[in-house]
């Protein structure tokens, strides 16, 4: 029997480009995309094969999981504020990735989870991009031998179509005054986001950065332990656009610190993928789903709650963001166009 993932928001713009990744390395598993609008996905449906549409109402998924009948992975492609997806993939033994929850947001599931232990992977992957920096930022890490700062700055280009930042959150930097979570001289804090605009240097341009507590911040300081870690949202013209081609969805990771020769250098990775913010979201989620189900020709991984860097192989998943057209560059700060 084929393996049958159900994504919930699988027509919208990251949902349908999780299922077209999917298709493209794996030509049998059935996807289910689910949503409040089915007719709309109907195309993709189409275009796919071996994909179907269903409803789903978020607050009535018992109803839909009982229609679909046996799913071995939701991926959650909206947002789930009562985390009843979760409970419902823990409940039913389900595997789960969700790419919505911020580092205010996961303190329940996380208890919820302690208290009864999910038999199949639940992954929280509300990290920018899927995790995909993350992920980069970690292989990048071991080059050092220890890590003072490391500050990652995303580039929303308002051509991108997903964006800038799920448009209707981040329009004008609406939402912004929220609390964030930084860590800064090894002190973990919640500020207002802006109070705490950092200027951050972008081709021969100094850009205002505004943090967001994306997951990437914990788990960057759990990988390195720097005693600064941030991540900001920026708005501006990306690398493809400057180029006068589409759009391109452009991260900046820049680390400070030690490395494994013994000297201190300041280095930056520039992560940037050609088709877009939701393309390269699509990718993180994928491996995702690779490692979770074995599509990547190992074992299927077993219960637990999981997060990009413990779940994934860095090596496997850069390669994996290469064969997409994904550009991983590194420069050091004595070189030209850091």
């Amino acid at each position: 029997m084929s393996l049958r993932i159900l994504i919930a928001g699988g027509y919208g713009l990251i949902g349908s480009n999780i299922a077209r990744h999917l298709r493209k390395i794996n030509k049998e598993v059935e996807i289910i995309l689910a949503g409040r609008s089915p007719e709309k996905g109907e195309a993709l449906a189409r275009e796919l094969g071996g994909t179907r549409t269903v409803y789903l109402d978020i607050n009535n998924i018992d109803q839909t999981l009982s229609d679909v009948g046996k799913i071995d992975l939701i991926v959650a492609a909206l947002q789930d504020p009562a985390d009843t997806l979760i409970h419902a993939a823990i409940e039913r033994n389900i595997a789960h990735i969700g790419i919505t929850k911020l580092a205010g947001d996961i303190g329940p599931i996380t208890f919820a989870a302690m208290q009864s232990p999910p038999k199949r992977p639940i992954v929280l992957l509300g990290h920018s991009d899927g995790g995909v920096n993350t992920i980069v930022a970690q292989k990048a890490a071991e080059e050092f031998q220890s890590i003072h700062s490391i500050e990652v700055a995303a580039l929303y280009d308002p051509l991108d179509p997903i964006g800038p930042m799920n448009a209707s959150d981040f329009d004008n930097n609406a939402g912004l005054s929220d609390r964030v979570l930084l860590r800064n001289a090894g002190i973990w804090a919640w500020v207002d986001a802006s109070a705490n605009i950092r200027k951050v240097r972008i081709a021969n341009d100094f850009l205002e950065g505004y943090p967001v507590p994306l997951l990437d911040v914990p788990s960057l300081a759990g990988i390195t332990r720097a005693s600064r870690v941030r991540w900001d949202y920026v708005n501006g013209e990306s690398m493809g656009t400057r180029a006068g081609i589409k759009a391109s969805h452009d991260v900046y990771i820049d680390i400070e610190g030690v490395m494994n020769t013994g000297s201190t250098a300041t280095r930056r990775i520039v992560v940037s993928d050609p088709n877009g913010q939701a393309h390269l979201t699509g990718l993180g989620v994928l491996v995702a789903i690779e490692r979770i189900l074995g599509l990547d020709g190992q074992s299927a991984v077993d219960g637990g709650v999981f997060l990009p860097e413990t779940l994934v192989s860095p090596d496997a998943a850069i390669r994996r963001f290469k064969g997409f057209g994904v550009s991983i560059q590194q420069f050091d700060s004595t070189k030209q166009n850091f």
